[in-house]
């Protein structure tokens, strides 16, 4: 006979996101995977149940080619939008450029200026730079109770959730090299520059501040009550590798993931011929058993392929019912049945 303790261990994991919702003290919610899965769609319907239960949401593209505008049928600007038909849902797609000249600008008119910004805008990885500086900006800013981040696909989002890392040791190493060789690189300014000496402190001064922002930043990520990442996959080889690589990155950052969205999962009707349609179920069957078998401990969300693609609140609405209430194939399909009766009785 089972005790308490044991009991709880072995309890069922809801297969749902609720558990995100429940969470108030999450501050800070990544949504991820591999292209093509559902990534910006599972984080606008995510965003939209946030609103119901938070007195403000803000959700944040981070990839270059920004989807959310097409998501929720609108034009998302470059600052915090409203999005149509909330007054507690915004959104903000982040343009590089922008941000770059911004910085850039920050530093002054003249050479300087102008050198920051070319070698900006020749750094290879600039579009992840602006994306943790904006990161950055809205962790020391927070207007709103919870930011969901639709983020770029896998390899794109590693390196940006591996700045504050690298950054860290980065300014942790110039800051050093100042008191090493203070006299060779003013030398080497003066012969080069027309830094003056206030400029250079000045200079040193944002780099101490930069790396104390930075480290808060990654201590508020890597803190389990206030940052949480949502993987999206499809049940295919390629995304389940990909999701697999992710997590693994996810747990030496020190980030926490327990949230598993598994999208366009084929359940075709009892009466179907489709002989296609039943090879893909079994080849995602598969898959669906080695992800429940490697991710036991997660909350695993099972949302399936549907007629229409999901384009404006209301279908991403309707769409996030899935993320909240677990999937029963066989009511859907009995809706379904009801619905051509309906259709042919019209």
């Amino acid at each position: 006979m089972k005790n308490d303790t044991e009991d709880e261990e072995y309890e069922e994991i809801e297969p749902s996101l609720r558990n995100i919702l429940d969470q108030e003290s999450l501050k800070w919610i990544f949504v991820g995977g591999k292209g093509g899965v559902g990534k910006t769609t599972t984080a606008c319907s995510l965003a939209i149940q946030l609103a119901a239960v938070r007195r403000n949401v803000l959700i944040i593209s981070t990839d270059p080619a920004h989807n959310i505008s097409d998501a929720f049928s609108q034009q998302i600007g470059k600052r915090e939008t409203a999005i149509n038909g909330f007054d507690n849902l915004f959104a903000l797609e982040i343009d590089p450029e922008m941000h770059t000249q911004a910085m850039a600008d920050s530093m002054g008119d003249g050479a300087n200026a102008g050198l920051l910004s070319e070698l900006m805008n020749s750094v290879p990885g600039i579009d992840e730079a602006m994306s943790f500086a904006e990161l950055m900006r809205q962790v020391q800013k927070m207007n709103y109770e919870v930011i969901v981040f639709d983020t770029a696909p896998t390899g794109h989002t590693i390196r940006l959730l591996g700045f504050p890392q690298l950054l860290e040791t980065g300014i942790k190493k110039l800051i050093g090299l100042k008191d090493r060789f203070a006299g060779i690189f003013s030398q080497i300014s003066s012969a080069v520059s027309s830094m003056t000496d206030s400029s250079k402190e000045e200079v040193l001064t944002r780099l101490e501040a930069t790396k104390q922002i930075i480290e808060f930043v990654h201590r508020q990520f890597q803190d389990s009550n206030l940052t949480t990442f949502v993987c999206v996959m499809i049940p295919e080889f390629l995304s389940v590798f990909e999701t697999e690589r992710l997590i693994q990155q996810l747990s030496k950052f020190g980030i926490d993931t327990h949230c598993l969205v598994v999208n366009q999962v084929l359940f075709p009707d009892k009466d179907s011929n489709c002989r296609k349609c039943f090879a893909r179920v079994r080849m995602q069957q598969k898959y669906l058993t080695q992800i429940g078998d490697l991710y036991e401990d997660f909350n695993i969300v099972t949302v399936p392929l549907l007629d229409n693609e999901v384009r404006g609140v209301s279908a991403l609405t309707e769409f996030s019912t899935h993320l909240m209430v677990p999937f029963d194939p066989t009511t859907e399909s009995s809706s379904n049945d009801a619905d051509q009766e309906m259709n042919g009785s019209e």
